[in-house]
């Protein structure tokens, strides 16, 4: 085992600070702002972890959205913070479960009802084209997808978006017939 030593800061002025791209505008390629699964490891929960600590760790680690996997540790959905609101919890109850037995697989959008850009697209695209794609479709995260490999290769976050470009960027949800009626049951 190597002995580690200690030293003094009394020297030491500055802090080190991430090299960051202040160019980056609304005409960047979408890629200057893509979380690539290649790169960084996807943020997942299990099927079966219950709500309830899902929804304190996303909480905790201030994360709006986490990927979903099975036993065989297969992607099967997403699951979001407004997933694990109070009234979709109450929900469940109300439909015969006690809240501690509420898992994830309740209250997760599957795959199959998720879409995704395609990387190919992508890696053409400026993030406007993105912002705009959100935007139409109100949604705060976009999957992307790498079709020739049948796998999900990463995401984009409005809010990482808007950071970086240090821009509002307003997302408005969709109101569709299914939602407005979930919402009154």
């Amino acid at each position: 085992m190597k002995k580690l030593n200690f030293y003094p800061t009394t020297d030491i002025d500055e802090l080190a600070w991430p090299e960051e791209n202040y160019d980056l505008t609304i005409d960047s390629p979408a890629l200057s702002f893509f979380t690539d699964f290649k790169n960084n490891k996807p943020l997942i929960v299990e099927s079966t972890w219950s709500v309830l600590n899902v929804k304190e760790l996303m909480q905790k680690e201030h994360v709006r959205l986490k990927f979903v996997i099975d036993e065989n540790k297969h992607f099967i959905g997403v699951v979001s913070a407004d997933d694990l609101i109070e009234r979709k919890i109450v929900q469940k109850v109300s439909e015969g479960l006690e809240r501690a037995e509420i898992v994830v697989a309740d209250l997760m959008t599957a795959k199959k009802n998720l879409k995704a850009l395609d990387w190919q697209d992508i890696s053409k695209a400026s993030i406007s084209d993105v912002i705009t794609a959100l935007k139409n479709d109100g949604e705060r995260h976009c999957l992307v997808m790498d079709r020739e490999n049948h796998k999900i290769r990463g995401i984009f976050s409005a809010s990482d978006i808007s950071r970086r470009l240090r821009l509002n960027i307003d997302i408005q949800e969709k109101t569709s017939f299914s939602k407005v009626f979930t919402a009154t049951l």
